[in-house]
């Protein structure tokens, strides 16, 4: 990895069925081990305390659960800085907003990309997820160690886009530009 540093958030609701995704995929992440150079957070709801944390990053990727798509389904997709990005009360921020204050206010936005997964169920459960989101777990933790590579697949993600990368039946991911 040389000097290059990335940071993974993993963020959600724990108590909120299928939303606990993304902190499940990144405390499964730092138990199986990173690279050196790679920090791990898994977090309830994203805060501005994190831009700190963000600046001192190459690349950042961003774990969480998706309510539109089809169950089960993951997707990868750049993020750029949008200051004009909608918080959510789930969530608090957006994380396009924090890659906003980044750029205000230190000049430096890292790469940055959202890997989620689509749940099925929000229902109140303790860390529970559903077997659709389950299954999707694996396929997640594929896209973050492709995203830590640094000959990964990520280099192909470069601009901001909409158009996303999933996993199909298979469960292996597939780009989709």
């Amino acid at each position: 990895m040389g000097s290059r540093k990335v940071l993974i958030i993993g963020y959600g609701s724990p108590i909120r069925g299928d939303d606990a995704i993304g902190p499940l995929v990144a405390d499964r992440l730092q138990a199986d081990g990173v690279p050196a150079g790679v920090a791990v957070i898994s977090r309830h709801i994203l805060t501005a305390e994190l831009v700190a944390d963000l600046v001192e990053h190459d690349r950042v990727v961003f774990l969480d659960a998706a309510v539109e798509g089809t169950p089960g389904e993951v997707r990868c997709r750049s993020l750029a800085p949008d200051a004009s990005a909608m918080s959510t009360m789930a969530h608090f921020l957006d994380p396009r907003e924090l890659l906003a204050w980044c750029e205000t206010l230190y000049g430096k936005v890292p790469e940055t990309f959202l890997v989620t997964a689509c749940g099925s169920a929000f229902d109140y459960s303790n860390y529970v997820l559903t077997p659709t989101a389950e299954a999707a777990v694996q396929p997640m933790l594929e896209w973050v160690r492709r995203l830590i590579d640094p000959n990964g697949c990520a280099s192909r993600l470069s601009k901001p886009t909409d158009e996303a990368a999933t996993h199909g039946e298979t469960g292996s991911p597939t780009m989709i530009i």
